[in-house]
């Protein structure tokens, strides 16, 4: 970088990313400087070497976020795991369920165990039906990687995260409705006037007493 480029000539990238041709090392560094940026080698092993002029401490730092935020997308999922009773109710269980939602939106998986003791081994129907529920709370977000199976006197099951789920479960914007044309009015029926009577018929005269 800068004077520690000894070859010359070089084939140089100004700091528009525009082809500048082969030009002498030294006339390079003086445009660098002129600029107020730097001379960086890219490609060494080329002949001539590749320079590019450029904010060397601006990139440096653009290709450590870069690195930073690769890291963070390949984050290893982790398995999480929830203990279960068999007689857990309902309000703990919706506990239980809201924390496994937030491991699986973090990518990590979740292993459900439910310890069976004594007397309980005679009700694994209970443990099935709970762990039943579990996922029906969350097959928005997750798909299930182990169905639930007795091991010993543990029931296990392990859910993992469904993306396709999670984005087709988002709502939807909803069209508006159509109005429908209003029926027209009807207007009440107009009462018929009595029709008069016809001229050429006189009155009768009143009978005297």
């Amino acid at each position: 970088m800068n004077d520690m480029i000894r070859l010359s000539p070089v084939r140089l990238i100004d700091e528009n990313n525009e082809q500048v041709g082969v030009v002498e090392t030294d006339e390079a560094k003086q445009r660098a400087r002129t600029a107020g940026l730097d001379l960086v080698e890219v490609a060494p092993q080329a002949r001539p070497p590749v320079c590019r002029i450029m904010d060397y401490g601006k990139w440096k730092y653009q290709q450590r976020k870069k690195e930073q935020k690769a890291k963070s997308h390949a984050k290893q999922s982790e398995l999480k795991g929830i203990r279960l009773r068999p007689g857990t109710d309902e309000h703990d269980l919706e506990i239980k369920t809201n924390k496994a939602r937030e491991f699986l939106d973090d990518g990590d998986k979740v292993q459900f165990t439910m310890l069976f003791r004594g007397r309980q081994m005679a009700h694994q129907d209970l443990g099935l039906r709970s762990m039943q529920s579990i996922y029906q709370g969350l097959s928005d977000i997750a798909k299930i990687e182990a169905a639930p199976r007795m091991m010993g006197r543990r029931m296990t099951m392990v859910l993992a995260p469904d993306r396709k789920s999670h984005q087709q479960s988002k709502p939807q914007a909803s069209k508006p409705k159509e109005k429908k044309p209003s029926a027209p009015q009807q207007q009440p029926p107009q009462q018929q006037q009595p029709s008069p009577a016809p001229a050429d018929q006189e009155a009768e005269p009143a009978k005297s007493s």
